[in-house]
């Protein structure tokens, strides 16, 4: 797998992810992943592939001074933010699929737009069972098809006919998991035979195309891809060709869905 497909941003893009793209797309998914876990007072939690932290400062405030939470991913400039974001937090370097912790020793372990990134998805949810206490629930948030998120699939489309297949490609690749079936036998085959998948409406939202470009690429993997050039000609392109998502105050909305798999450890 190359840094695209495994989603790895550098310094400088975890910076522009936790300002610009958690209020677009995924503080809204934070609580509903929490509650699709029966997160509680007390309980001992953890986040895989965590990020700058925004499920796990979430978590945080639902398990209370009696609980901990312990925050996990594999790249070193997301958990820098997710540190300076929330010192309180555990935060630990590690791979989803070889997680540093003992067996059955949290109540639930969490795990917001990861999955699609992991170089072998089964082992890591088998991880996440391991780590499990028995009785434990699991709740995992993937994103649904690129066809079912139009903003998405055009922004796609532009970069294809721009930039060619890599850059497309780049943005394409969180999309990977919107088969519902596919991602129930996932988890099936991974231990969890009665895994539930729920789909959820989400709304990407951006105060203009400009800032949705700059983001995108900024706040990515495609950071390192496109120089200044590329994006300038790119948000030109996107003010013609994306207009129909943005208002008559020139905000940009469109609809961002997602699957949240939830499962309790027999």
């Amino acid at each position: 797998m190359t840094d695209i497909d495994r989603g790895q941003v550098s310094h400088t893009a975890a910076d522009i992810y936790e300002e610009f793209f958690l209020p677009a797309l995924f503080e809204e998914w934070a609580v509903p992943v929490a509650h699709a876990a029966g997160i509680q007072a007390g309980d001992r939690v953890l986040d895989v592939a965590c990020g700058t932290g925004v499920l796990a400062r979430a978590v945080s405030s639902h398990v209370g001074p009696t609980g901990s939470v312990v925050g996990l991913d594999i790249n070193e400039g997301m958990l820098a933010v997710a540190m300076r974001q929330a010192p309180d937090i555990d935060w630990r370097h590690g791979r989803a699929e070889a997680l540093p912790f003992d067996s059955g020793i949290f109540d639930a372990v969490v795990c917001q737009f990861g999955l699609m990134f992991f170089e072998d998805r089964e082992t890591a949810i088998r991880e996440m069972y391991r780590v499990l206490r028995p009785g434990g629930r699991i709740a995992v948030a993937v994103w649904d098809a690129l066809d079912n998120t139009p903003g998405y699939a055009a922004m796609v489309d532009l970069l294809h006919n721009l930039f060619g297949e890599e850059a497309a490609h780049g943005l394409r690749a969180p999309y990977n998991m919107g088969d519902r079936a596919a991602l129930q036998a996932l988890f099936a085959r991974a231990g969890f035979p009665h895994a539930k998948v729920t789909t959820r409406r989400g709304t990407a939202r951006f105060p203009s195309i400009k800032s949705w470009v700059h983001t995108d690429i900024y706040g990515w993997v495609l950071a390192d891809m496109l120089d200044d050039a590329m994006v300038d000609e790119l948000s030109n392109r996107a003010q013609r060709a994306l207009a129909h998502f943005a208002d008559a105050s020139g905000r940009v909305a469109f609809d961002a869905p997602a699957h949240i798999v939830s499962a309790t450890r027999d």
